[in-house]
């Protein structure tokens, strides 16, 4: 039998702000503005956390749709973030995301990436300003854009680049987005950030479409033996949130968007298989599709090794 709470349980940042563990992902690169289907599914089963960036092209549909709902704003938590292109821009790149929502403040703005990239070519970088560099300009906004911006983190930072950060930070970021899931698990990053205070979210919590963690043979016996129809999904999801991490899965599907909210709980022995499969070299990837070069075997313009990632048994690539 599960043991079902209506809502997902609360996490609380460094910083004060408290946001719910399983949030709306925003991105929806076929149809950035389709992404308002999954938000009105969202909020009309409780959702109040949602996920946005600059590059996702629809900060403006995602505040539209966020105002219509009738959710008071102190109950929301937006998240946007700052591309590649404007590390040398910090300020001007908010004030876009800040105006493009309309939501009178936002609530966490993120470091989307460690790395610079020239403007218009994201494969090419930046190297003349560094991730200590923007993230000084970023802790500005906490005094130039006071009211405007409640905190700041970063995504994609690994443990080797969030280490170095920590050395120049004066402000602890309060988040750290990044891919994690069974498949690839982060521990010593997840538990490096949870040390620091610093709140992990996964993006592509599920991994990709078709994932193979979905057709898991553990991952599939641990809903069979939970029942009530529990799904594979509901599985993967409350792993993470279980070991304090917060979740953003992305569906425009209205009941993929209600299934996506549900809290089960895992046993301590269902934790640990999933955990176990950290142990197979077969059951490990990371999803690097939408921004993996295969002719120079970068992404975004830094190999691996910059990144601090270990290199996944399977590279994958739209």
């Amino acid at each position: 039998m599960t043991s079902d709470t209506q809502v997902p349980p609360y996490m609380t940042l460094n910083n004060g702000q408290k946001v719910s563990s399983i949030a709306l992902g925003c991105y929806n690169p076929d149809d950035p503005p389709g992404i308002v289907h999954g938000i009105e599914a969202a909020v009309k089963v409780g959702y109040t956390h949602f996920d946005d960036a600059a590059l996702y092209k629809n900060e403006k549909e995602v505040g539209d749709a966020l105002r219509a709902s009738g959710i008071p704003r102190e109950k929301l938590f937006v998240t946007t973030k700052i591309w590649n292109f404007d590390h040398r821009n910090v300020e001007a790149a908010f004030d876009r995301s800040f105006d493009a929502l309309n939501l009178g403040y936002i609530d966490m703005y993120l470091l989307h990436w460690p790395q610079a990239n020239v403007p218009g070519e994201k494969h090419i970088v930046d190297d003349s300003i560094s991730f200590v560099d923007t993230w000084k300009a970023m802790e500005k906004l906490l005094e130039t854009r006071a009211g405007k911006v409640k905190g700041i983190g970063v995504s994609n930072f690994s443990l080797k680049n969030l280490t170095e950060l920590l050395k120049h930070a004066k402000v602890v970021p309060a988040m750290n987005q990044v891919e994690t899931h069974p498949y690839n698990q982060e521990s010593d990053l997840v538990k490096f950030c949870q040390e620091k205070g610093i709140l992990v979210t996964a993006y592509s919590p599920l991994g990709l479409t078709n994932s193979p963690i979905l057709k898991d043979e553990d991952v599939i016996a641990i809903s069979k033996e939970i029942g009530n129809g529990v799904t594979p999904a509901n599985v993967v999801l409350n792993w993470n949130v279980q070991r304090g991490v917060a979740v953003l899965p992305k569906s425009i599907n209205a009941d993929r968007v209600k299934e996506n909210f549900r809290i089960v709980h895992l046993t301590d022995e269902q934790m640990q298989r999933l955990n176990d499969i950290s142990k197979d070299p077969k059951r490990r990837f990371q999803r690097t599709c939408p921004v993996y070069n295969e002719d120079t075997k970068k992404v975004l313009g830094w190999t691996y090794d910059q990144l601090g990632w270990d290199k996944p048994i399977q590279m994958t690539q739209a």
